[in-house]
């Protein structure tokens, strides 16, 4: 998991390379990788997208549009890179676009001098990365031969549910072998994410009381301000649970609660985060009434402005039971996390972008304090911030100042960006090296993938056989529904606030 010596020598292949994915987020990612040095000087980019263009436009569209996407371009920089993209037109189904991509490939391996390493990034819709393995195969642009690799990353969502993703696992593993597969989850990206495994396992004070015996609960929270807007077709046919639970959400719970890997590869790390999702209780059709809400926003106002309600929203059947909200409390089944509950909540239209892991410790004995004017212990708690901001507070009581013994909460603040001066990124710059070192650490692998769907297919299904119920509500630019805190105060326990307020209680 570290810089060391590899051969990244390669093409990358976009598939979608002409798309709106490629434009704002890799085409960044890239051009920053090239900025840090990371870039290897026998590197070729090559489009494959069915867009009337030829490499000339192509070039002009993502090396011209740099700079759109808030990149502080260099122009040697920019020119480096536009002069080793080529494009090649052509439908995915179509077995003539991958002759013309290997005949390609072949030429970037002679100008380039990329010694026919390539990486297959699928930006397309998920209908596509099936079909676009199956032709790689038949076209023989899956081989490894003569000591050249080939890798696949595939973009979520990776299924729609646990049969499609056990069908999507069994599509590519009968073209490729698991090395080759690169799952990708863009928040396993972000700095915060990654530092936890360094956080929790590089520092001999934290590990020790990283388990039931210490830890009270803890609280995932992904928060987003903007409404479904024009995605009204794909969201009513997804909801917040499917697009963020499985995946995202998902990976923040194995990097909290994964348990040590005895080295630090990727097969270690990746079957200890495979346990920890396969350790999750899954709930009886019973015990999901009391441990899911779901919900819909109404109208109201995002910072200023204007958000109608998600029923009124165009391509939204007027009748929907999606949901744009889901909070959960989740039980792990192992010995380090018997007893310690986490709860997780997702959310559109809500009041403040805001994704955040937050670890309560129990709170200390009182006794040693009874005959002073202490009140109550309050509990100690450690955030890990991860998006809009990179960062952690540790928050913890102290002595107030004067002669009586007054408790107050004091907090120690890390943030990445003041800390280390940390350059913009998109989240896609280290997972596309690690993609081309080889590292799959961060990267999912069949059985997670499976894991993960296998925790929210009950309450899919538990759902689907409700039929259309009537939702809990929570106005657009809310904190949630007044049931999701209700959840919470059933267990004595409260929400962090997503605003900044207090924290949250049922109304």
């Amino acid at each position: 998991m570290d810089a060391s010596p590899a051969n990244t020598s390669c093409t990358l292949v976009i598939f979608g390379g002409a798309g709106d994915l490629t434009k704002r987020l890799l085409m960044p990612a890239i051009y920053n990788l090239k900025r840090q040095g990371l870039l290897p000087e026998n590197f070729a980019l090559v489009g494959v997208a069915r867009t009337d263009m030829n490499t000339d436009s192509f070039r002009e569209a993502l090396g011209g549009g740099l700079d759109k996407f808030g990149v502080d371009v260099d122009p040697a920089g920019r020119d480096w890179l536009v002069e080793r993209m080529q494009y090649v037109q052509g439908g995915f189904d179509d077995p003539a676009t991958y002759k013309k991509l290997g005949e390609m490939l072949e030429k970037t391996a002679q100008s380039s001098s990329t010694g026919g390493n390539a990486l297959f990034y699928l930006a397309t819709p998920a209908a596509s990365f099936g079909p676009i393995i199956e032709e790689l195969g038949k076209a023989g642009l899956s081989d490894e031969t003569d000591g050249r690799w080939r890798r696949v990353i595939v973009e979520k969502p990776f299924g729609s549910d646990l049969e499609s993703a056990k069908a999507l696992n069994r599509q590519i593993l009968a073209v490729l072998d698991e090395s080759q597969v690169y799952r990708i989850d863009h928040y396993l990206g972000k700095e915060t994410v990654q530092n936890i495994m360094v956080f929790r396992f590089a520092n001999g004070m934290f590990e020790p009381v990283w388990n039931r015996d210490h830890i009270d609960h803890v609280q995932i929270t992904v928060a987003e301000t903007v409404g479904v807007g024009t995605r009204g077709k794909f969201y009513d046919a997804t909801g917040a649970l499917r697009d963020m639970v499985p995946n995202h959400v998902g990976q923040l719970i194995t990097m909290i609660a994964m348990e040590p890997p005895v080295r630090m590869d990727a097969d270690s790390v990746r079957t200890e985060k495979a346990k920890a999702l396969q350790s999750v209780q899954h709930y009886d059709p019973d015990d999901i009434l009391a441990n899911v809400v779901r919900a819909q926003y109404t109208a109201g106002t995002v910072g200023g402005q204007e958000v109608p309600r998600f029923l009124s929203t165009p391509n939204v059947d007027p009748e929907s039971v999606t949901e744009t909200y889901v909070a959960m409390k989740l039980k792990i089944d192992n010995w380090r996390w018997a007893g310690v509950p986490f709860y997780i909540r997702t959310g559109k239209a809500l009041a403040k972008r805001h994704t955040e892991i937050a670890i309560q410790f129990k709170r200390a004995p009182f006794s040693l304090f009874r005959d002073t004017e202490v009140e109550r212990m309050s509990a100690n708690n450690l955030v890990l911030h991860i998006q809009p901001e990179e960062g952690m507070t540790l928050r913890f009581g102290a002595k107030k100042p004067g002669p009586t013994v007054q408790i107050g909460q004091v907090e120690m603040k890390f943030n990445y960006g003041d800390h280390f001066q940390a350059q913009p990124a998109t989240g896609y710059e280290t997972l596309i090296y690690d993609c081309m070192k080889g590292d799959a650490s961060l990267f999912q692998r069949a059985d997670s993938i499976e894991a993960g769907w296998a925790i929210v297919q009950p309450i899919m299904d538990a759902w689907k056989k409700a039929g259309k119920v009537r939702l809990p509500s929570y106005e657009a630019g809310g904190s949630g529904p007044s049931e999701a805190a209700t959840m919470m105060e059933q267990d004595h326990r409260r929400w962090r606030p997503i605003d900044g307020g207090k924290a949250e209680t049922a109304r």
